[in-house]
């Protein structure tokens, strides 16, 4: 089995400075359809992503899964209430392997991946940020209502977690190509074995069945696209192994950096174009599956539907 991914028209559905405080990077898309018990909500989509070295993560709400979509100024959680360093530690105390602090050591938060729990009533988000040491860790917040998230002290794992539910257990993707897991998804990880190549960014899973479906984008690919392939759930999962590996989409629009040179990609944020799309998420919508993407680097995000073909 294979997907194609079939682009749902022919513009960003989220882009730079659509208001007054989100900037021009942007990236990590992670999408839901609103509760029905959520109290006002802002509309029937909830589309929550990030800046690479933002301060806070930033929220969006539309009518549909294409859009339009409006930013929620505001967004859903600031650095200074996520329980991770504000301030980076003072010249002579700094981590050894620091070089590039631009790239690599900074405060922020990113890589929001959100997910409804029906039976507590509650949203989940998982994000990471960055410790003192310049170690990045993710933790998690809890919300009722989509818009404001309490933050919980553990230090879970690894960074940008993207989280699947599947026989008891919450099994979670990370950096650098891990594969975790945990009874309640909100304590430690357990970290278990190594299925991605690892050159792996960011990933997304979508669980049919007993095969996981999983998403991904390559560090070093020329260009740097996105690929799908499959992981049978009926094996332990210290044996889950990743097959047919196959292309679903790459920069093609303009927006996407589809005229921008095509170079190896490099770990870390992008401030200029390139020909790269990354950090895919993965929507479902009733019989409808959805891919939404990060394009020319980390411009803009993407929208596209996903069919299966045998």
């Amino acid at each position: 089995m294979r997907f194609e991914a079939h682009r749902l028209g022919t513009q960003p559905i989220i882009h730079a400075d659509m208001d007054e405080r989100m900037g021009r990077n942007i990236n990590g898309p992670s999408l839901i359809k609103t509760p029905a018990w959520l109290p006002s909500p802002l509309g029937p989509y909830l589309l929550y992503f990030a800046d690479h070295q933002g301060t806070y993560l930033r929220l969006a709400f539309a009518n549909a899964p294409e859009g339009p979509w409006t930013i929620h100024t505001p967004g859903c959680l600031d650095l200074s209430s996520s329980l991770f360093p504000t301030q980076l530690l003072p010249e002579g105390s700094r981590p050894d392997w620091v070089e590039d602090e631009s790239q690599w050591y900074y405060p922020h938060i990113a890589s929001p991946d959100v997910h409804v729990d029906e039976e507590a009533r509650e949203i989940r988000m998982y994000f990471h940020g960055m410790l003192t040491s310049g170690e990045q860790m993710t933790r998690v917040a809890l919300s009722r209502d989509g818009l404001n998230f309490q933050v919980r002290p553990e230090l879970l794992g690894s960074p940008y977690f993207r989280v699947f539910p599947h026989d008891g257990w919450w099994y979670a993707f990370a950096l650098p190509n891990q594969l975790l897991r945990s009874r309640t998804g909100l304590a430690p990880f357990e970290v278990g074995p190594t299925p991605l190549n690892p050159s792996t960014r960011h990933t997304a899973a979508l669980v049919r069945g007993e095969t996981l479906h999983v998403f991904w984008s390559e560090i070093g690919d020329t260009p740097e696209r996105i690929y799908a392939g499959q992981i049978d759930l009926s094996d332990d999962w210290q044996a889950w192994e990743l097959v047919a590996k196959h292309e679903i989409l790459r920069a093609k629009l303009d927006w996407e950096g589809g005229n921008e040179p095509i170079a190896a990609s490099v770990p870390g944020a992008v401030d200029h174009p390139v020909n790269q799309l990354r950090d895919p998420g993965i929507f479902e919508d009733g019989d409808k599956t959805y891919l939404l993407y990060s394009a020319c680097g980390e411009a803009a995000i993407g929208i596209a539907e996903l069919k299966l073909t045998l």
